[in-house]
């Protein structure tokens, strides 16, 4: 048995106790989670016992390269994809049908709620997610990947800036460097933040340049060709203040007492208690307004989330980052 067929047997059990008879994911996301297909424009009908991918004529190569062995129903041109659910519910005899509701736009909901007379629409939330946070040992391995790809690319910027270079020049170069040493490209628009904008969370790079000030912020992550990685470093190109060093040595504090506090049976708020009460002991506490950190995977951001007032409770497998 296959990594997918365990991840769609294992859905299976959750969608039991929704009291649905099928699940029907929109997510592409979780499609290619249970499928191991990368395309887009597909949806996964997931019935008690059967599954079947819907997607068009496009990828019928790349289908049969990435998921053989599953059922697929083709859509042929002027097919839209509403008729062929409609259609294939009624054929898997389907009266309580699943729908993703994080993911299924209202547009799409009101038409199958419409169309699919004889079955019940019934909105569930989190249940392919929820098996996405523990990470087999394959998933593991490729974060690892996108993580070493990221450092490399990184450890080349480093050796080669210039006062002269520009924030959009080191953001542009460090995505040549990941796809150098790999990988299929960033995770997200790198953040590179030189002085004071280094303050402002998701800052897009500009025309300021390195040398105008001693220290800059770097936010990136590299994308192996399906997994991700979310880094971030400072980088001291001068002088720095004393205040600045104190408060870098604070966040330091904080950040390695919280991953030495990550185990299992400990809660996502438990860590972030931990980091949290070293910021605010330095007198910096309202200044910490965000998560302390959150899981990554096949995308950026994914459960579990280390933030205050979290219960999950870390199991082995879980990757989170700590920021």
């Amino acid at each position: 048995m296959s990594r997918f067929e365990v991840r769609r047997k294992k859905l299976r059990s959750l969608i039991r106790k929704t009291g649905a008879d099928a699940l029907l994911v929109t997510d592409f996301t979780n499609v290619t989670y249970l499928t191991g297909f990368t395309g887009d424009d597909s949806y996964l009908l997931v019935t008690r016992s059967d599954e079947m991918l819907i997607s068009d004529e496009r990828y019928t190569t790349q289908l049969g390269e990435e998921c053989p062995g599953l059922e697929l129903v083709i859509r042929g041109p002027g097919v839209d994809m509403l008729k062929t659910i409609v259609r294939m519910v009624g054929s898997a005899k389907v009266r309580s049908l699943g729908v993703e509701a994080l993911s299924m736009c209202v547009d799409l909901h009101a038409k199958l709620d419409k169309q699919i007379s004889r079955a019940e629409l019934v909105s569930t939330s989190g249940l392919v997610e929820e098996l996405r946070v523990v990470k087999d040992q394959e998933e593991i391995a490729r974060i690892r990947t996108a993580a070493h790809q990221a450092r490399r690319a990184f450890e080349v910027i480093c050796a080669s800036l210039t006062p002269d270079q520009t924030e959009l020049e080191v953001a542009a170069e460090l995505e040549n460097q990941l796809r150098r040493f790999g990988a299929k490209g960033c995770s997200f628009p790198p953040i590179v933040a030189v002085g004071p904008r280094a303050a402002l969370p998701h800052a897009s790079p500009t025309e300021r340049r390195m040398g105008a000030s001693d220290f800059t912020l770097i936010d990136w992550g590299s994308n192996e060709g399906l997994y991700v990685s979310d880094l971030t470093r400072m980088v001291v190109t001068g002088k720095i203040s004393s205040k600045l060093r104190r408060v870098y040595g604070v966040v330091l504090k904080a950040q390695v007492a919280a991953i030495r506090a990550i185990k299992p049976g400990v809660t996502c708020g438990q860590v972030d208690r931990v980091a949290r009460g070293i910021i605010a002991k330095a007198g910096f506490g309202k200044r910490f307004g965000h998560g302390l950190g959150h899981g990554i995977g096949l995308e950026v951001h994914e459960a579990p989330r280390l933030g205050a007032g979290e219960e999950t409770e870390l199991k082995p497998g879980m990757v989170v980052t700590v920021e």
